[in-house]
């Protein structure tokens, strides 16, 4: 772990940016005046159109990956826009296939397939140096799109990395269930952030998303990484943002643990942890640039 830095956030950690940018953004990031972006829809030949929302700005711009089943006007997603709004950056949030305002069926989606939106956001819908921000499955996704387009990452940040999340927790079952799961070709989840209290998906998805796997050996990724997680995640244990980090060949990687963490990390300081955590991304970028 020499190339990351372990920092545990029951330790004061919250205050205000060397340089003073995020001293007063709170009242707009968390609850206050919003600046509304309107939503855009790209139409792709033969694929699903996306919902997007982008604001213009200068370099590096920032991207937010929502997780499994998610979208983009979660708290995370709208104080990233508010907050690269104060500075002048650009942002872009969008929709996966099949999830938001976002055409497409859920159960029809894979892996691939929203790792193939993400590179046509990155081909497409932005110019510069994106600061990739994923959430949950986003972190995956954010990865994923790393090794595809080294060239146009300047950074990565991590919240509640979901690393070949599905597949390991799958395989993890015991063997009598994976059968049975197996005989049903489908996998019935519990989860509370479902409005049914499930998620279900089907082998097909399980199966593809194996072949996206990335924690198997060296992650050839050498921008900076920041991976923010909390130790009381009860949907993707925390040591997964650590063994990412020690994969990664980046020399410039802090994993940042949150002592009384969640897995949405959606809490007032959880937000603002991001924030700032940005804000240094972006302040070490254009200063060595």
């Amino acid at each position: 772990m020499a190339a990351s830095v372990v920092r545990s956030c029951c330790r004061v950690f919250l205050q205000t940016s060397a340089h003073g940018k995020v001293a007063g953004l709170s009242s707009r990031c968390l609850g206050g005046v919003r600046w509304k972006s309107s939503v855009q829809h790209a139409t792709r030949p033969d694929l699903p159109k996306l919902a997007y929302q982008k604001v213009k700005g200068k370099s590096p711009g920032v991207i937010f990956l929502p997780g499994f089943a998610s979208n983009m006007g979660g708290l995370k997603a709208e104080a990233l826009e508010d907050f690269c709004k104060s500075l002048g950056h650009a942002y872009l949030r969008f929709d996966y296939t099949g999830c938001g305002a976002s055409e497409g069926a859920l159960e029809d989606c894979t892996l691939g397939g929203w790792k193939r939106d993400v590179l046509y956001v990155l081909d497409e819908l932005v110019e510069g140096p994106q600061i990739l921000v994923g959430s949950s499955m986003g972190g995956w996704l954010m990865l994923l799109a790393a090794l595809a387009r080294p060239e146009k990452i300047a950074a990565l940040v991590g919240i509640a990395t979901a690393a070949d999340h599905f597949v390991t927790a799958f395989k993890s079952l015991p063997i009598e269930v994976r059968k049975e799961i197996e005989e049903k070709g489908e996998w019935v989840l519990a989860s509370k952030y479902s409005e049914e209290g499930a998620y279900r998906l089907n082998l097909n998805f399980l199966k593809e998303a194996e072949s996206h796997c990335v924690l198997q050996g060296p992650i050839p990724i050498t921008c900076p990484v920041r991976l923010i997680h909390g130790l009381k995640d009860p949907d993707v244990p925390w040591h997964i943002s650590m063994q990412v980090a020690e994969r990664v060949l980046s020399a410039d990687v802090d994993v940042i643990l949150r002592k009384h963490g969640q897995h949405r990390m959606s809490d007032k300081d959880d937000v603002k942890l991001m924030v700032y955590t940005i804000d240094d991304l972006i302040d070490k970028l254009t200063t060595m640039a």
